[in-house]
């Protein structure tokens, strides 16, 4: 755990600072925001600890800026109320009152250091999985994991991790199809001061800050060719060029890399280099849909009711029978993630001692499940009416429009599972949509269909 501490706290700084150190957090003090983000482009960190008294929005604003996602908790003396609100609302993620409460600042750093979702299974299809993975965790050797958005290839990742030697050290991550092409290379590689507009000072990539640990690589597949030729020669020599840089800089790590595209086909069509492919896919781990993993459903389900409630500060209700019966039926399109989602909001939602069928909803407010007309069968079967009646009399672009379009709308706005359904990559998709928004044409949001569609 790297921590930076920020800011005077006068003599609590220093109590705060021992109880990290005792909990075996690397800790670095700064007195400013500028000293920070120098520190952070130096060698990163895990964990931004700011007083209150500091300007966080500011802060807030210049992480976003140089596309560093450092979690930020405020802390402050207990009568800071008003400072505390403020701090919350520029971004920071908790407040911490001060003095420092021994137990208090264990929890945070433990919140940190724990994986963002606990690796949950009971299926033997899923065992199978993990089994794999713990012959393989502790070599060195690449990672290439699959499957379909949402089945948790960010969480088996991070549990390889955790049971590899490099466990102590860091575990960084990057959303290869988040980030334009133009600014990844310096996200990955790191840039030196003036090597294009913009780069005020030298800044390390992702490859220097999980130095010693491991890197995913998150829908890899997005990379651009060019990029991909870089990143081949950072695996096969261990050793990296910072954008505007002279020197080589030697790395030690590991890479796990994602994907939910099958990379088989990327390499015949062009967009995935093969030698780049077989660099990585040393060890290949599929993770099955949820659909294929039924046993996880319940064990899943009850731990992010559990999870949910103590985040809410509400008490925990077991889910009721029907309820349970009900979550065993639906098709989970969106996988784990959509689960997810949804047994959080019946934890918002349940009245009485359990949670119940009314409380299973999706986000539209419907009931959890497929209803007449609407199940997953029906709507391709309406969305492959629709495509036909558009072909005549209308151009190719009329006909592509209307396919991609309507394939949203099937997938309900997920970008993703439409991308996979269409057969292109989700960039491509995103600058079809973009250009279909700035026509002024009506594009589906995440989580609904265009409403002239529905």
């Amino acid at each position: 755990m790297r921590l930076i501490i920020v800011g005077g706290l006068k003599g609590q700084i220093i109590a705060a600072a021992k109880i990290a150190i005792s909990h075996g957090a690397a800790v670095t003090h700064t007195e400013s925001v500028e000293q920070t983000l120098a520190v952070l482009r130096a060698r990163g960190a895990d964990l931004l600890m700011v007083d209150v008294a500091q300007p966080i929005a500011q802060l807030v604003a210049a992480l976003a800026a140089e596309r560093i996602r450092t979690p930020v908790v405020a802390c402050g003396t207990s009568t800071d109320a008003r400072a505390a609100v403020a701090a919350i609302q520029a971004g920071a993620r908790e407040y911490v009152p001060l003095p420092p409460d021994p137990e208090l600042i264990a929890a945070v750093l433990e919140a940190v250091s724990a994986d963002q979702s606990s690796l949950i299974w009971r299926d033997p299809a899923m065992e199978r999985v993990v089994a794999l993975a713990a012959q393989i965790a502790r070599s060195d050797a690449p990672v290439l994991v699959t499957g379909e958005s949402g089945t948790g290839k960010e969480v088996i990742a991070r549990h390889l991790h955790g049971k590899s030697l490099r466990k102590d050290k860091p575990f960084v991550a990057v959303n290869c199809a988040a980030i334009p092409d133009n600014l990844l290379e310096s996200e990955l590689f790191g840039h030196e001061k003036g090597a294009f507009t913009g780069a005020v000072a030298r800044r390390i990539g992702k490859f220097e800050e999980a130095n010693g640990g491991t890197l995913l690589l998150d829908e890899i597949s997005e990379m651009d060719v060019r990029l991909q030729a870089k990143l081949l020669r950072a695996l096969q020599e261990r050793v990296i060029d910072r954008v505007g840089g002279g020197a080589s800089v030697k790395v030690d790590l590991r890479i796990i890399a994602t994907s939910n595209r099958n990379l088989n086909e990327a390499v015949r069509e062009g967009s995935f280099r093969e030698d780049l492919f077989y660099r990585l896919n040393v060890v290949h781990l599929r993770l099955p849909a949820l659909r294929e993993r039924p046993g996880d459903i319940l064990a899943l389900a009850d731990h992010f009711a559990k999870k949910y409630a103590e985040t809410n500060g509400l008490p925990l209700r077991p889910i009721a029978g029907e309820a349970r019966k009900l979550l065993l039926t639906n098709s989970w399109r969106g996988n784990v993630r959509e689960l997810e989602n949804t047994i959080h909001r019946a934890v918002l939602l349940a009245r009485g001692g359990e949670i119940g069928t009314e409380a299973m909803l999706t986000p539209e407010g419907e009931t959890l499940g497929p209803a007449p007309g609407r199940d997953p069968a029906s709507r391709a079967a309406q969305t492959a009416e629709a495509v036909t009646r558009s072909l005549v009399g209308h151009t190719v672009a009329d006909v592509e429009r209307e396919l991609i379009l309507d394939t949203l709308d099937h997938c309900l706005g997920n970008r993703t599972h439409a991308a996979k359904i269409l057969g292109i990559s989700i960039r491509t998709l995103r600058n079809k949509l973009n250009e279909y928004g700035a026509a002024g044409i009506a594009v589906a949001e995440p989580g609904q269909a265009r409403i002239s569609a529905a």
